[in-house]
């Protein structure tokens, strides 16, 4: 007998673009689901991630860091970004693995932009490295909440910081530094704030977690 269909919600113009993101997460990203690693979606993100060494190849052997090529890489694995959501949407090709796949490629792109903007000087290098320190600390402090029991989700403070990071990076690629800088400077400041309300959150989960372990005899 064949399984019924898992019914989604109606694909309007803001769920599409990613804007409304209300709801719970897809069932096919839940823990327990099959990895489904061969979907349209991940093979958006598997040219993604193939695009990043050769856009530090070819920015690190460049003379300044602000070469066409690099510039144009990386400008299309970041917006590509965009097309792996729209696909995953419009197909219901959700996976585990996508799931998973998705951030580490945006993390990794946005480490290979740090990586050159800091050999070149083409941003503040100490706000590269409050970036830094900030992506290292969700990177540990996530773990540790994930096994404490907490269940974080990316809120909106995060989401709102991406575009800025991304464009600072990008604009920084292309020699306009103080119009980088301002957007770097913007972005941390979305991004830290955004890390606050993990941290909050996650002591809570954790806090009520305890509370209800204890409750029993």
């Amino acid at each position: 007998m064949a399984e019924a269909p898992v019914g989604r919600a109606r694909l309007t113009f803001r769920r599409l673009s990613g804007l409304d993101r209300s709801g719970p997460p897809p069932a096919q990203t839940l823990p327990g689901q099959p990895w489904r690693v061969w979907t349209i979606p991940n093979a958006i993100g598997f040219v993604r991630l193939a695009l990043i060494p050769v856009f530090l190849v070819s920015a690190l052997t460049s003379d300044d860091g602000t070469d066409p090529l690099p510039v144009v890489l990386f400008a299309v694995i970041a917006w590509s970004d965009y097309a792996d959501g729209i696909a995953a949407r419009v197909t219901g090709q959700y996976s585990r693995f996508g799931a998973l796949l998705d951030p580490v490629v945006d993390r990794l792109l946005v480490v290979s932009g740090i990586v050159v903007c800091w050999r070149f000087d083409l941003l503040p290098r100490w706000a590269l490295a409050v970036l830094v320190a900030r992506e290292l600390f969700m990177l540990v402090a996530g773990r540790a909440a994930l096994r404490r029991g907490a269940q974080l989700q990316v809120n909106w403070w995060g989401r709102w910081s991406v575009w800025p990071l991304m464009s600072a990076l990008f604009f920084g690629l292309c020699g306009l530094h103080d119009l980088a800088a301002v957007l770097l400077y913007i972005g941390l400041y979305l991004s830290l704030t955004a890390t606050f309300f993990y941290v909050r959150d996650a002591r809570a989960q954790i806090a009520r977690r305890r509370q209800s372990t204890s409750s029993f005899p």
